[in-house]
Parts: C-alpha cells; structure tokens; sequence
C-alpha cells in the first residue's frame, strides 16, 4: 500500500533535514517552515512565529503543548474584543466573524505535534489517543506530523462517537463518525417525525439525499417507509451503516454512493442540506456551509423527475440565511417555481440551541429570529 500524504520537512539543531508524513483532515497543507519548539516557548512569541507562517513543532510536555494553545486562543479572544466594531449589519458581521475564525484556526493549527505510525503521541504526560486516531485516520504506514488542533478535533469526534447523541424521535442514540455532521440540533428531525406522510410514500418509498449519519432514514424507516438514502462522502456511509445497522433498521435502509439522487422516483424524497451558502474553509466545514447554495438549488431542480405520482420532497431548511442577508426568500421561492415546483404547506418551529439566546454572540439578532421549516413540495 502506498501512502499518498504530502511530506514536511523539519531541519535538527545540527542542519540535518526531516522529512516526515503530514496529515490534515481538514484538507490544510503542510506549512513551508518549521520549528522545532518545546516548553519554554511562551504564547505571544508562538503567535509571533504563526502569524510568519512558521509551523511550530512541539518536542516539550503534551499538556505544557494544551496549555500554550489555550493561551494563544486567549491572546486572539482578547484581541479581536478590543478591535471590534458595531457591524453595520449582520450579513457585515457574519463576514468578520468568520474572518476572526478562519484566522484563529490558521493560527492555533501551526502548533504541531509528532504522531507514531499507530497515531501514539510520543511526548510526556500524552494521553492514550490510538483509538481516536484510528477512527479518524484510519491505518496508516508510518509515524507523520499534524496539529494539535486538529488533534483535539479528534478527540472529541472520539467521545461523541462513544457517547452518542439522543435523538427522542428514535428513542435511541445517533453516534456521529468523525467529520460527519451530528444531528444535536433535534428541532429538523423532530419535523420529519411528525410530518403527515404522503400516501404514495408507502407505494413508492423514500430517498434521503445527503444521509449523514443516517438520522432522517432511520426516522423514515421506523415510520414504515423502505428507505434509499444517498451520500458522496464514504465517511458519512460509513456512519450511518454503523448507525442502522445498531438501530435494527438496515433492511429497511439501502445506502448508496451519489451525489444527490439514485436512480428512479420515490413517494417521498427528504433532503437537510447546509443551511448557509457560504464557502467552506475545509472540508469538514460541508454539511454546514454550502458555496453558491449548490445543494440545495441541485436538490430543487432534480426533485420533480424523482418524485412518483402523488409524491412530495420534504425540505428541510433554516431561514439562518435570510436573516444573515446570504439568501431571500424571493429567491428561494424562484428557485422553487423554475424548478417546476409547488409549496403545498409548510411547517415550521423555533430552535432550542442555546446559542439563539446567547447576546453575546455577534450573530445574536440572526440566531434569535432563526425559524427551521420543512417545506413539503409537490410537482407543479
């Protein structure tokens, strides 16, 4: 098996050169220069450093390596507080934050740590990470480089893993796979569990478009709907193969590989896709920002030639945009209408994430006036 990585190249105290595997989930490249740092390296200097593009090879204490990261983090807070300004709206201040964001991650990524090629961190005081590596890396030939950032990404994808999330419509939980978006936001899957079912929905079948971790095909199955659900992403099949099959509900469940829709028509055709169109900054940023709303304006214009006499597509889409200026509801509804498309109801509740009652956010405003509908659609 030959292993694809890109190479970094760090040079010793004695001029001798590197070269190691570099690995990034998040689609980052390895940084052109390195460091090699350790415990006495304080925060305003490894910014120093970062802001100059040097990636910082952590050789010191994996905690001291949390901690410094931690007060880096604190530094950047700190600094975009003191330099921030009334947004003259929130489209404005949805621009700046994630602006503040893609740089904070930039930042905090050039601190690196040494991996073994059983995903071993071989620092002091480093916890046992093998596991979280493997599920998210999965076998790899030899000992590489990534961020601790990243890392700590990982491992907490590990525990939601383990852990599961709840979801009340199942009874059950969804355990998320590392890069796949996790359903914490119950409000969508509350929606299609209490949606009346079109008639030609027990006929015809369902197809879910963009499976994920396979919430939305598991409600259906369990509703009594033979379900088709399709995904591009083989992390995500992967996901919600694990996820049907310890919910007894994998016979009921074809997955499949494609970029929306499979072959042929379905009485009910359910699609969740990324709520802000906005680009993605890596991706793992997909199942939440969608460039040019390509998803959904994919979704709508192949929906009419999937659907089966009498059959409806359910959308599933927050109103996060409009309120952030990104997208109108006029052109929603033209996208809807071109699409040879008929709104035959629509069905909608509030968010119960604690963010929408956070002040504090700058998105606030937006987050507060948030509505997530399901939009049932029918042909023209």
């Amino acid at each position: 098996m030959t292993d694809d990585a890109p190479q970094l190249r760090w040079t010793d105290e004695q001029g001798q050169v590197h070269p190691v595997r570099w690995r990034s989930l998040a689609g980052h490249p390895p940084p052109v220069r390195v460091r090699v740092v350790g415990d006495d390296l304080g925060a305003d200097e490894a910014l120093r450093l970062a802001r100059d593009g040097i990636g910082l090879l952590w050789c010191g204490d994996y905690q001291n390596a949390r901690h410094l990261m931690q007060a880096m983090g604190r530094r950047l807070d700190a600094r975009n507080a003191r330099h921030a300004k009334p947004a003259a709206d929130q489209k404005s201040a949805f621009l700046s934050h994630r602006r503040d964001q893609a740089l904070r991650a930039r930042l905090l990524g050039a601190l690196l740590l040494p991996f073994d090629a059983d995903h071993g961190v071989p620092l002091r005081r480093a916890p046992d990470l093998r596991a979280a590596g493997l599920e998210a890396h999965g076998p790899v030939e030899e000992h590489y480089v990534s961020s601790l950032r990243e890392l700590l990404g990982i491992v907490g994808a590990h525990e939601w893993r383990k852990k599961g999330v709840a979801v009340e419509a199942l009874g059950a939980a969804i355990h998320p796979h590392h890069g796949v978006f996790s359903p914490v936001r119950g409000e969508y899957v509350d929606l299609v569990a209490r949606t009346p079912l079109p008639t030609s929905a027990a006929r015809d079948g369902a197809f879910d478009i963009g499976t994920g971790t396979g919430v939305l095909a598991a409600v259906l199955a369990k509703r009594g709907l033979r379900v088709m659900a399709t995904d591009q992403d083989p992390r995500a099949l992967a996901c919600a193969a694990d996820n049907l099959a310890r919910l007894k509900l994998a016979r009921s469940v074809t997955l499949l590989a494609a970029d929306l829709f499979p072959p042929g028509r379905a009485g009910l055709v359910v699609c969740n896709p990324p709520w802000v169109p906005a680009p993605t900054h890596s991706p793992l940023e997909a199942a939440v920002y969608d460039p040019d709303s390509r998803m959904l304006r994919g979704f709508l214009a192949g929906l009419a030639e999937h659907l089966g006499p009498g059959g409806e597509g359910w959308l599933l889409l927050s109103d996060l945009a409009e309120h952030l200026g990104l997208r109108s509801r006029d052109e929603l509804l033209g996208w809807i209408t071109q699409a040879g498309l008929r709104v035959v109801t629509r069905h909608d509740i509030r968010p119960r994430h604690s963010r929408a009652a956070d002040a504090s956010d700058p998105l606030h405003a937006a987050r507060a006036a948030e509505v997530t509908s399901l939009w049932r659609l029918g042909a023209a």
